[in-house]
């Protein structure tokens, strides 16, 4: 079961299952770098309007976005010695801000994000036009309380086109002491227009230290599995929200299973895929269907990420991105029309076996 919010008794959507929500944590694990970065740029008094935060998912970088935010809410002048004494982003969650930031009660601050369908009782599978006009409509105010207007953005993936259009309209004339925090796991994927009113922040994957670290500091249940944290955390190729499923060991045996038919491509067993598919379909699988589908993108960050160290071309990555824009669409298609997932999980490895074969002609 997703966390739920404190005002509205919902599941969020930009939640790690049965794991805090990003705003309640309050120690950030591998990326001091940079939060130093995000610290000297405001220290300068030249902060830029707009930041990407961008790697790989479940890192933290929705982590540091919130811990960037609540920093510039409980020091809202750049020059004042609160902000010259600190050596990190870190404010005490004992601060009236951070108590604010947890209940979600800052009218200064607009998180985008998919929303709730209460006809589905499901999120809807993008982040809408409509969300994002009233969620920016802070923007078009004063200041509440004369400090920071912030919008974080979790994940720029989610936008649809005329959401994406809505935020660039805000962002093309922010008023003063406004900050748009962007995270993204595949930063190429946002438009262009926004990305080059953004300064990139790039988070690299955490080791395997520091994932099991990650892990231990989220409470029970998961601080209670010893060695199998370690164990996940050597599995998990830098990201937290990778082990948290390696913990779970109905996810961990079908992670497995989705991995052994990757694997295999450009060929593709079919035997395998069909099992796969026939136990996905249920409507009572629905978490099922969403580990499969973080496997099958994991995989395809994977083969971007080591033909891109191997010095590999666009061209001999291209095949990749494509596929992923298209597996993309299908689910959102299929989440948004509740359509049966045994051909959809057919068609994609289909999808994949062909964007192997094409990636490796």
């Amino acid at each position: 079961m997703k966390k739920r919010s404190a005002d509205e008794g919902l599941p969020e959507s930009d939640c790690v299952e049965d794991a805090p929500h990003p705003r309640h944590s309050h120690i950030l694990f591998g990326h001091g770098a940079a939060e130093q970065q995000l610290l000297e740029a405001y220290r300068s008094g030249r902060l830029p309007q707009a930041w990407i935060i961008g790697g790989q998912e479940g890192i933290g970088k929705a982590t540091l976005a919130w811990r960037f935010a609540r920093f510039l809410f409980a020091h809202p002048l750049f020059d004042s010695p609160g902000v010259a004494r600190a050596r990190d982003l870190s404010v005490s969650p004992e601060h009236p801000v951070a108590h604010r930031i947890d209940s979600m009660s800052i009218g200064d601050l607009a998180l985008l994000r998919r929303e709730w369908n209460e006809k589905t009782k499901k999120h809807f599978t993008e982040i809408r036009m409509d969300d994002v006009r009233h969620a920016l409509e802070l923007f078009h105010h004063a200041a509440g309380e004369g400090g920071w207007r912030i919008c974080i953005v979790d994940c720029a993936e989610d936008l649809n086109r005329s959401g994406a259009n809505a935020l660039l309209k805000v962002m093309e004339e922010p008023p003063p002491r406004s900050l748009f925090l962007i995270v993204s796991h595949r930063p190429a994927r946002i438009l262009p227009t926004i990305r080059s009113r953004c300064r990139m922040l790039h988070l690299e994957p955490l080791s395997a230290d520091e994932v099991s670290q990650a892990v231990m500091a989220l409470g029970e249940p998961w601080s209670s599995l010893g060695s199998d944290i370690d164990a996940a955390a050597q599995r998990a190729g830098g990201s937290v929200k990778q082990a948290l499923r390696y913990l779970d060991k109905d996810r961990f045996e079908l992670a497995e299973s989705v991995e052994a038919l990757l694997s295999r491509l450009p060929q593709v067993d079919w035997q395998g895929v069909h099992r796969l598919a026939d136990r996905i379909a249920g409507s009572a699988a629905v978490d099922d269907f969403d580990a499969v589908v973080g496997a099958l993108f994991d995989w395809l960050d994977s083969q971007v990420h080591l033909g891109a160290q191997a010095g590999e071309g666009a061209d001999r990555l291209a095949p990749y991105a494509e596929v992923w824009e298209k597996v993309a669409d299908a689910v959102r298609e299929a989440e948004a029309l509740n359509l049966d997932k045994r051909p959809l999980v057919l068609s994609i490895f289909a999808d994949l076996a062909a964007a192997v074969r094409a990636a490796r002609s």
